[in-house]
This record gives C-alpha cells, sequence and structure tokens, in this order.
C-alpha cells in the first residue's frame, strides 16, 4: 500500500494517495492519531489531505472490511534559514550562493523574489543555488521551499554593472598621495579601486561616489594608469587614465 508522497508539512494539508487493494468504501484514514480528510476513492486508491503532524506515524486505511496495515509517513518541519553567503550580486544573475540553516534537505526551489531557481542540496543545513536574473535593481525577498513548507526572511540586492564617468583630480605624483573623486553609478556594493592595476584605499561616499588615494606607481616612473572600479556586478574603468606626473628635479 505505497503512500506518495510518503511525506509532508507538519502543518498538514497536503495532498496523498494510497494505493492498494480493496480500499473502496473507506471510512476513515488515520495519520497517527488524527483522522485525514477523504477527498476521493476508488477500488484501489484513497486521496486525503492529511492533518497537521510531527515526526514519523503510522497511516491505516479503514473500509468495512477492517483497517489495513500500517506504513510510515513522515512530517517534515519548515525550513530555518539561518545565513546567505552572499547578499548582492550582479542583475544578470549567474553567481552561486550558499544557504545555511535546517531542514532543507527536501528543498526543491529558492525564490529570489519573482524568479526561482533549484538548488543543489549538499546536507540538511547546507544547500547552494545559482542566483537567477534578476528584473531590476534593488532588493528583493529570498524563500527557501521544501517538503516543511516555505519560509522567508533574508533579502538579496541585485547590482547593476558600475560605470565610471569622471575622476577629480586627473593628475598627481608618481609617488602617489593624491586624493582622487571617483563619480560614477553601481558604487554601493565596491570591493576594490585600482590605479593601473595597483589596489588603492578607498572609501565609498554613496552609489554614485567613491574617494580613493592614488598609490605609488610600480616602479616610481610617471605615466599614465587607468582606474577600474570593482563591484560585486563587476568592473568599469575610467573613460581617461590618470596621469601620474614626474617629480621636478633642479
Amino acid at each position: 500500500m505505497p503512500i506518495n508522497p510518503n511525506s509532508g508539512s507538519s502543518g498538514g494539508g497536503q495532498s496523498v494517495t494510497i494505493t492498494g487493494s480493496n480500499l473502496g468504501g473507506a471510512t476513515a484514514v488515520h495519520f497517527g492519531s488524527k483522522l485525514a480528510t477523504i477527498t476521493g476513492g476508488t477500488p484501489t486508491s484513497v486521496t486525503v489531505t492529511t492533518p497537521a503532524g510531527s515526526g514519523v506515524v503510522p497511516v491505516t486505511v479503514t473500509t468495512p472490511g477492517g483497517t489495513s496495515n500500517p506504513l510510515n509517513f513522515f512530517y517534515v518541519g519548515a525550513p530555518f534559514k539561518s545565513a546567505l553567503s552572499a547578499t548582492a550580486g550582479p542583475l544578470g544573475g549567474g553567481n552561486t550562493v550558499t544557504i545555511t540553516g535546517t531542514g532543507l534537505s527536501t528543498a526543491t526551489a529558492v525564490h529570489f523574489g519573482a524568479n526561482t531557481a533549484t538548488p543543489t542540496v549538499v546536507s540538511d543545513s547546507v544547500i547552494t543555488v545559482a542566483v537567477p536574473a534578476g528584473a531590476a535593481a534593488g532588493a528583493v525577498g529570498v524563500s527557501v521551499t521544501t517538503t516543511g513548507g516555505t519560509n522567508n526572511g533574508f533579502s538579496y540586492t541585485y547590482v547593476d554593472t558600475p560605470t565610471v564617468g569622471t575622476v577629480n583630480p586627473t593628475s598627481g605624483p608618481a609617488s602617489g598621495g593624491t586624493a582622487v573623486t571617483i563619480s560614477g553609478t553601481g558604487f554601493a556594493t565596491t570591493q576594490s579601486v585600482t590605479f593601473g592595476g595597483i589596489p588603492a584605499p578607498f572609501t565609498v561616499i554613496n552609489d554614485t561616489t567613491v574617494s580613493a588615494v592614488s598609490p605609488p606607481t610600480a616602479d616610481g616612473t610617471p605615466g599614465p594608469a587607468d582606474i577600474t572600479v570593482t563591484t560585486v556586478a563587476g568592473s568599469a574603468t575610467s573613460p581617461t587614465p590618470f596621469q601620474y606626473l614626474a617629480s621636478p628635479g633642479i
């Protein structure tokens, strides 16, 4: 007498079909000590809506001919999410995020706003998922659906690829130390600023402004250096290089 599915939410409400023989005229289906609601039946099957429950419970079908042998049904609690490995990423998606928590072993879907992705179950406490593309830049709710239900509570921010517009000033000594204001868009999640590939200390002022201090050139020689801003969504380079100037000599 198979049960399909053989697991469901602890909150009940799951449609379950029990197949076997001599099931016509079923008068009761018990999940443990609780009665399920019978919604359909034939001589070889009974369809019910599960009551609320917990743990593993025996399922029996009662007909005018008696009560069947028991089979197990597994109640699964709603998932609990404790952490997202990343809370922001590119609007185009594609990056992999790890979700940790409990009750994740039966995860079938992860929802990022209105978009859904299929996760890979690593264990009951860990799943990974490739983030789907977003509809627009901004924050969306993240929820995980398992046999036990759906749990919300996290937020994920889609970020546009950055752009670099102007830098001020546009030049400084090859020894570095020039405070440079970089204007553009999508700077809120800035991870690095480089001058000619050399990392520079920086401060994010807002989504359109980053302040950085030019580092010394690699060999102390003057010349142009591209300023590149890298965020969680990608990188952008200034349209005009920063000019490192030679020191005066007498």
